[in-house]
């Protein structure tokens, strides 16, 4: 197939299911392809991609941007505050405002948050429990992958447990803006949850003020550098984005790390046998099924990439989920091998806009892993899952499950924990 027909793919139900086939043919294609009708250029190598989210030269697209290429922004909130937020924002508003939400996001925060985590886990899995006896099917994403994230990001921003439901849905629509082509429906979902959202966390800020507590949205009002302080709305909203970006990539993870689990039985009984495991299973999830597909950058200035010349102002996308299955990169890439040592992937991207809170994921990721196999050993999938209709992000909706597969016997998880990972 040419380049762009097998870009296109990816664009329809058999793409977003397995994307893995065209992109390696694009790469073995086109490691850098320029797209005339989308007008971006698409790599695909491991080395292109953290070439460019570590340079410089590559800046995210900010509201500068948008009074070129989206010129109607200001009627639109979700523009407003995707395009201003830190996910967005260039030097020297990224450097400023990474410093001051950094205080909330130190080691001991995240280490503090632990008990929380585990607690939590324990008390949606007594749910999941309750909705599988007797054989029962029942939707893990919607009892653990999305509760528990909402759940962790609540405790450490601060939002009441009572509040928490409505987020899934106005997170669902906000992260609509990540989409690469968007529809007016994705506005127009985009806008309401964002306009929501801000009015929620309004509250919430005027309720720290007068009471505060130990938590994200306490720490950022009274966040200082200098004379340097966030603004109302730079707090409103990068509330608004920790909470979103929080929840919505790690419930994408923790369901592609169950599934992955689940149809390679032999990693999931390396795994239960060494729970030591579970820290390099969801390292070596989010490498072979990236829960972000693909983020974009804008040339600064005329710039070469793979020998190809990029003007000035060009967009230029990252694909992480062909990056993170480069040959060149990772031995055998195609291989869910949880054994996997030294794994560098750009799941959580690279450079100046790491994720601020991929240490908070992993431990999420790590503790479900840990205790929702040791308290299902029989866990197996019922049916065929549901993935979100996303481009940019590999979600699962629906992830049937039931609790009464195959228990594998302690003899046999021993033994398979000491043998050699085969294909």
């Amino acid at each position: 197939m040419d380049p762009q027909t097998l870009l296109f793919s990816l664009f329809t139900p058999e793409g977003r299911e397995n994307p893995f086939p065209a992109l390696e043919a694009l790469r073995e294609a086109a490691p850098v392809y320029y797209d005339k009708d989308l007008d971006t250029y698409f790599l695909t190598t491991y080395k292109h991609c953290q070439a460019v989210l570590t340079d410089a030269v590559f800046r995210t697209p900010d509201l500068s941007w948008c009074e070129e290429h989206l010129p109607d922004w200001r009627d639109h909130p979700a523009a407003d505050f995707f395009y201003s937020s830190m996910l967005r924002a260039n030097q020297p508003d990224h450097t400023r405002l990474r410093r001051l939400v950094g205080a909330g996001f130190t080691p001991r925060r995240v280490a503090a948050l632990r008990t929380a985590v585990e607690d939590l886990t324990d008390g949606l899995l007594d749910t999941f429990a309750d909705a599988t006896a007797h054989g029962a099917v029942a939707n893990f994403q919607e009892l653990v992958g999305y509760p528990l994230p909402v759940a962790v990001v609540g405790e450490l921003i601060g939002v009441p447990a009572a509040d928490r439901p409505q987020f899934r849905k106005l997170g669902s629509d906000a992260s609509r803006l990540l989409e690469p082509v968007r529809t007016a429906e994705d506005w127009a979902r985009a806008d309401a949850a964002v306009t929501e959202l801000r009015v929620y966390f309004e509250d919430l800020l005027l309720r720290r003020r007068s009471e505060p507590r130990e938590d994200l949205a306490t720490v950022l009002l009274e966040a200082q550098e200098g004379q340097e302080r966030l603004t109302r709305r730079e707090l409103v909203d990068t509330l608004l984005l920790i909470f979103v970006a929080g929840f919505e990539t790690t419930t994408g993870m923790l369901g592609l790390l169950t599934h992955a689990l689940l149809t390679h039985p032999d990693q999931r009984d390396l795994v239960t046998g060494d729970p030591e495991l579970a820290v390099q299973a969801v390292e070596e999830a989010l490498r072979w099924d990236t829960p972000v597909q693909m983020t974009e950058r804008i040339a600064a200035e005329p710039a070469e990439i793979g020998g190809v010349r990029v003007p000035a102002g060009a967009n230029v996308t990252a694909v992480l989920t062909a990056a993170n299955r480069d040959p060149a990169q990772f031995s055998d890439p195609h291989r869910f091998d949880v054994r996997r040592s030294g794994t560098k992937g750009l799941s959580f991207s690279a450079g100046p806009h790491y994720c601020l809170g991929a240490v908070l994921a992993r431990l999420e990721g790590a503790v479900a892993v840990r205790r929702l196999f040791t308290r299902f050993p029989g866990l197996a999938l019922a049916k065929d899952p549901v993935r979100r209709e996303s481009v940019s992000l590999r979600v699962y909706e629906d992830l049937p499950l039931t609790a009464c597969g195959p228990v594998p016997s302690p003899e046999r998880a021993t033994a398979v924990a000491t043998t050699t990972v085969k294909d």
